[in-house]
C-alpha cells in the first residue's frame, strides 16, 4: 500500500535511435506502457510531420476495415474475437511483425504493404459483388412489380369492371395504355364509344394516402384511381430495408393529365409499367408466364450473389479485428514516430517521462531493437539533467484499486508525489456509504450483486459490455465493500427490514408476556454490569420503545459528527505530511500547525465532550444529588458509586447519599458533591450543542459541567483558536515577505515578476485560504450530518413500506396479504435498493471529494498517458 500512497518516480529521459530501427524500437517501448512521449515538433501541423503518409496509409486501412465490419454486420455476423490482447502483443503480431491471411511474417513497411495489397483485394471483390447484388436487386423488384401489377390489373377487369365492355386499349405513348371502355347503361339511348387512358405502377404505401391526395388535386377529381397492396415486401436495393408496397391503376381522358400524372408518379418514385390489351388473355397469360420464368431465373442468381457475399463475409469476419489491431499498432508507431525530432540525418531524437523502475527495460528494449539490425548502430537513452517540466502522476493499481483510484482521479489527479487520497477512499468510502445504507436485508442484496460480478470476473473482463455494465464491472469490488458494510452498520443498528433482531437476547424485559402500549421495561441485571450490554449492536428493545426515534436521533448524529471530525482532521494532517514530504517547513509551520490548534481546540474537542459523556455514569452523579429518605428501600442502591453516608436526620428529614441533609429548598449546586461549577455542578448531564455553542458566545460560563475547570480549559481552548486565525492569515505572507526583500538584495528581477509575486496578491491568497479552512471547518461538520439524516431516511422508509404494506395486510386474508406482498417488494426494490442506493453513494461520494479532499487535495495534477498498445488496443475493443 505504500506505492498506492505516493505516486511512481518518474525520470525525464532523452533516447537517440537510427531511423531504420526506430520502428522495431518503438514497437517493444509499446509493449512495455512505461512511457510518455513529448512531442519535440509542437510548432509543425500534422500534415507537416515526417510519418504523416505512413499514418494516413494506416486511416485508409483503418476505414476498409470499417466497411468490413459494416457488411458483416449486414449479415448479422458477429467479428471472431483476436484473443486476450496480452497474448497478441506477445506473439509474432505484437513484435512488429503481423502473419496476414496469406501467409508470410512481415514487419514495418512490409506489412503495411501487404495489407494494403490483400485488403484492397478484398475490397474490390466486395464492392462489386455488392454493385452487382444492387443492380439484381433492382431488376428482380421491377420484376416483382411487373408480375404484382399484371395479376393485380387483370383481377380488376374480371372483378371491379365487369360492366366495362374495354373495345381498345392503345398504347402507342410510352408509360401508358389506352383502352375504350364502354359503359353499359339503363338507357340505351346513351350507349356510346368512349376511348380512355390508363397508368399503372407501384407506389411505396407510406406515400399511398399523398399519392392519391396530389392526383385527386391535380386532376381536380377527373381520375378514377384504384389501389391494391402486394402482400410481399420489396427490398431497397440501396439500403437492404424491406418496403411495404401497392399497386395502383389510374383511368383518365386527357393528354395534360397525362403529362401531371407521369410528374406526380416521377416526384413520389413511382414505377411505371406498361400493360398489354386486357382483352388480349392469351397475351397477358403468355406476359406473365415469360415473366415468372424471368423470376425464378433472377432469384437463382440473386440468391447465388448473395451467398458468395456471405461466405466472403464469414472469412472476413475471422480475421477483422486481428487486422484492426495490427494497423491500430502500426498507426500509434507512426504517430509517436512523428513526435521524435529529426536532428541529424539518419537518427532520430524524442524525449519523455519514463518510470523510474522501468528505465533500464527501456533502455535494455532500444538496444535490442538496434541489435536486431546491425551490431553497429549507434543509439543513446539516458536521464536529462533538471529542471524537468512538471512530471506526471502515475500509480500502479490492481483489479481491487483501479476502481477507486478512477473514482478520485474523476474529480482530479493528484500532484506528483503527493499523497494520495484513494488510499483512505477504498476503506472510508464504502464505510460511509454503509453508516447511510446500514440495513442488514437490504445491504445483503448489494453485497450478493457485487459477489456475483466478482464471480464473473473473468468471463466479463473478455466481454464486450456496454457502458452501464463495464461501469458496475470496474466497481465490483466497490459494490461488495458498499454491501458488507451496509450488513456491518445494520448490525450495528440491528435494523432488518426495519425490524429488530434478536440474536443475542435482550437485556430488557416486560412485567408480563402481554405488555400493552405505555407499559415500562426493566433491565435484567444492574447499571453497569457487563452482563447487562447487548453484545454486538443496539438492543432490539429499542425498535418498540416509545423514544426509539428520539434515542436513535441522538445516537446517530452524535456518530455523524465523530466520523466527521475524524476524517476532516486526518485530511487536515495529510496536509501536514505533504508539507514535509516535499520540504514546506514555512507552509509546515504557519499553515499546518495553526489549522492543527484550530480544528483541536474547537471540533476535536467536541468530540471528547461526546465520548466523555457516554463514558460517565449520569444515573449515579445524579444520584448523589437527589435527596432521599434513609429508612426508604432505595438508600443502599448500588447505582452510586460512592459510599453511602447516612446523616443525622435534621431539616426536611431526607438527604444525598453522600450525607448532605435536606432542607427542602435546596439548589443542585448544594445537594452536589462534585463542585464543578455552573447550576449543574456536575451533576446534570449537560446538553452538548449549548455547550459548545457557550464557548464562543459565554466564554467562561459553563451552566452544566463534566469535570472540574471545565470553564478554564475551554476559555485556553478559545484563545488558542482565536490566536491560530491571524498566525494562519498573516505569518506566512510576512515570512514571504522578508524572503523577498532577501532575495531582492541579491537579484533584480523584472517588474512583471515583481507584481505576480507582490504583497497584496500574497496576503489575498492566505486570507482566501485562511477563510475557506475556518469557515469550512465549520459547514463541513454541519454537512457530515447528512450521515445521520440519510440513515434516518431508510430505516424510516423501510419502516413505513412494512407498514403500510405488509402489518396491514397480514390480519385480512391470503390475498390481501399476496397483494401486501407484491406492494412492499416492489417499493423496496425501486426506493431502497435503486434510488436510496444512488443517494447513499452521492453524498458518499460528495463527503469525499468535498469535505475530505479539500483538506489537502490541490486535484491540479499531469495524468501519466503512457505510449502503451494495451490502452490503445483496449480503447479501440471498448
Amino acid at each position: 500500500m505504500s506505492r498506492w500512497f505516493r505516486s511512481e518516480h518518474m525520470e525525464y529521459i532523452s533516447l537517440i535511435v537510427n531511423e531504420d530501427a526506430a520502428h522495431d524500437c518503438l514497437a517493444d517501448l509499446g509493449k512495455l506502457s512505461a512511457i510518455q512521449f513529448t512531442d519535440l515538433n509542437p510548432d509543425l501541423t500534422p500534415f507537416q510531420r515526417r510519418y504523416v503518409s505512413y499514418v494516413r496509409r494506416c486511416d485508409e486501412l483503418e476505414r476498409k476495415l470499417r466497411f468490413f465490419g459494416n457488411e458483416c454486420d449486414n449479415f448479422g455476423l458477429k467479428l471472431d474475437t483476436a484473443g486476450d490482447i496480452d497474448t497478441f502483443l506477445e506473439s509474432s503480431s505484437g513484435s512488429g511483425r503481423a502473419i496476414t491471411a496469406g501467409g508470410g511474417d512481415k514487419k514495418g513497411t512490409q506489412l503495411l504493404e501487404s495489407l494494403e495489397v490483400e485488403l484492397d483485394g478484398y475490397e474490390s471483390q466486395l464492392r462489386e459483388l455488392n454493385a452487382y447484388s444492387e443492380k439484381l436487386t433492382r431488376e428482380y423488384n421491377e420484376k416483382v412489380e411487373l408480375q404484382e401489377v399484371l395479376e393485380k390489373a387483370r383481377r380488376f377487369f374480371m372483378t371491379d369492371a365487369p360492366r366495362l365492355a374495354v373495345s381498345e386499349l392503345s398504347t402507342g405513348r410510352p408509360g401508358s395504355a389506352e383502352g375504350l371502355l364502354a359503359g353499359a347503361h339503363d338507357d340505351e339511348a346513351r350507349d356510346m364509344d368512349m376511348r380512355f387512358s390508363s397508368i399503372t405502377g407501384v407506389v411505396s404505401t407510406e406515400e399511398k394516402v399523398r399519392f392519391e391526395r396530389m392526383i385527386f388535386r391535380a386532376t381536380r377529381g377527373n381520375c378514377y384511381v384504384r389501389f391494391a397492396p402486394i402482400k410481399q415486401p420489396i427490398t431497397d436495393p440501396e439500403t437492404g430495408s424491406l418496403i411495404e408496397k401497392c399497386v395502383f391503376i389510374v383511368f383518365f381522358k386527357s393528354l395534360s393529365i397525362e403529362t401531371k400524372l407521369k410528374k406526380i408518379c416521377d416526384a413520389f418514385f413511382a414505377h411505371r409499367y406498361s400493360l398489354p390489351d386486357m382483352d388480349d388473355a392469351p397475351a397477358v397469360d403468355r406476359m406473365l408466364t415469360e415473366n415468372a420464368q424471368e423470376l425464378v431465373d433472377s432469384r437463382t442468381v440473386l440468391l447465388k450473389n448473395q451467398d458468395t457475399r456471405f461466405r466472403l463475409c464469414q472469412m472476413l469476419a475471422q480475421h477483422t479485428e486481428r487486422w484492426t489491431w495490427i494497423v491500430l499498432r502500426e498507426k500509434a508507431v507512426y504517430h509517436t514516430l512523428n513526435m521524435f525530432k529529426a536532428d541529424v540525418s539518419g537518427m532520430l531524437r524524442g524525449e519523455g517521462w519514463v518510470i523510474s523502475e522501468h528505465f533500464e527495460d527501456v533502455r535494455m528494449s532500444v538496444n535490442r531493437a538496434h541489435s536486431d539490425m546491425d551490431h553497429s548502430m549507434p543509439n543513446y537513452v539516458d536521464q536529462v539533467p533538471k529542471p524537468w517540466p512538471t512530471p506526471p502522476t502515475h500509480f500502479t493499481t490492481n483489479k481491487f484499486t483501479y476502481g477507486y483510484q478512477e473514482f478520485v482521479n474523476t474529480y482530479g489527479i493528484p500532484r506528483y508525489r503527493e499523497a494520495n487520497p484513494a488510499l483512505f477512499t477504498a476503506a472510508t468510502f464504502p464505510f460511509l456509504f454503509g453508516v447511510m445504507y446500514g440495513d442488514i436485508g437490504h445491504g445483503l442484496f448489494l453485497f450478493s450483486a457485487g459477489l456475483y460480478l466478482l464471480w464473473n470476473e473473468e468471463k466479463n473482463e473478455k466481454a464486450k459490455l456496454d457502458e452501464m455494465t463495464a461501469g458496475m464491472h470496474t466497481g465490483r469490488y466497490m459494490m461488495a465493500m458498499m454491501g458488507f458494510f451496509a450488513v456491518y452498520a445494520g448490525f450495528v443498528y440491528n435494523d432488518c427490514f426495519s425490524l429488530g433482531l434478536n440474536l443475542f437476547g435482550s437485556r430488557w424485559v416486560f412485567s408480563s408476556d402481554a405488555p400493552e402500549e405505555g407499559e415500562v421495561a426493566e433491565m435484567t441485571g444492574q447499571f453497569g454490569d457487563g452482563d447487562t450490554v447487548y453484545p454486538f449492536g443496539l438492543d432490539p428493545m429499542w425498535h418498540v420503545a416509545s423514544n426509539e426515534l428520539l434515542f436513535f436521533n441522538s445516537f446517530k448524529m452524535k456518530l455523524s459528527v465523530i466520523f466527521g471530525i475524524f476524517q476532516m482532521f486526518a485530511g487536515t494532517c495529510l496536509r501536514g505530511i505533504n508539507y514535509i514530504y516535499f520540504g514546506k517547513k514555512l507552509d509546515f509551520v504557519c499553515e499546518f500547525i495553526p489549522m492543527v490548534a484550530f480544528a483541536s481546540s474547537l471540533f476535536v474537542y467536541m468530540v471528547v465532550l461526546i465520548f466523555m459523556k457516554w463514558s460517565i455514569n449520569w444515573n449515579s452523579r445524579m444520584l448523589s444529588a437527589t435527596c432521599l429518605d434513609p429508612n426508604d428501600a432505595g438508600w443502599g442502591s448500588a447505582d452510586y458509586d460512592g459510599e453511602w453516608v447516612a446523616c443525622n436526620g435534621g431539616g426536611d428529614g431526607t438527604c444525598t447519599p453522600w450525607g448532605y441533609e435536606c432542607q427542602g429548598n435546596d439548589s443542585l449546586e448544594d445537594k452536589c458533591p462534585l463542585d464543578f461549577g455552573g447550576s449543574g455542578d456536575g451533576c446534570q448531564p449537560p446538553n452538548l450543542i449549548t455547550s459548545l455553542i457557550n464557548i464562543a458566545l459565554s466564554p467562561g460560563n459553563v451552566d452544566e459541567p463534566m469535570y472540574y475547570g471545565q470553564a478554564q480549559m475551554q476559555n485556553f481552548l478559545l484563545l488558542i483558536a482565536g490566536i491560530s486565525v491571524p498566525v494562519l492569515l498573516l505569518a506566512k505572507p510576512y515570512f514571504l515577505s522578508k524572503q523577498m526583500e532577501a532575495n531582492h538584495h541579491s537579484a533584480h528581477d523584472d517588474d512583471e515578476e515583481e507584481e505576480e509575486h507582490g504583497m497584496g496578491e500574497i496576503i489575498i491568497h492566505q486570507a482566501i485560504e485562511t477563510i475557506e479552512f475556518v469557515l469550512g471547518m465549520v459547514s463541513n461538520t454541519a454537512s457530515y450530518l447528512r450521515l445521520w439524516a440519510l440513515s434516518l431516511a431508510h430505516s424510516e422508509l423501510a419502516t413505513v413500506f412494512w407498514e403500510k404494506a405488509m402489518l396491514s395486510t397480514l390480519n385480512m386474508n391470503w390475498f390481501a396479504t399476496f397483494i401486501g406482498y407484491g406492494i412492499f417488494a416492489g417499493t423496496t426494490f425501486g426506493v431502497l435498493l435503486m434510488m436510496d442506493v444512488l443517494e447513499c453513494f452521492l453524498h458518499a461520494l460528495r463527503l469525499h471529494w468535498v469535505e475530505f479532499q479539500n483538506k489537502f487535495f490541490s486535484a491540479d495534477g499531469i495524468r501519466f498517458a503512457p505510449y502503451s498498445f494495451k490502452q490503445i488496443l483496449k480503447d479501440a475493443s471498448a
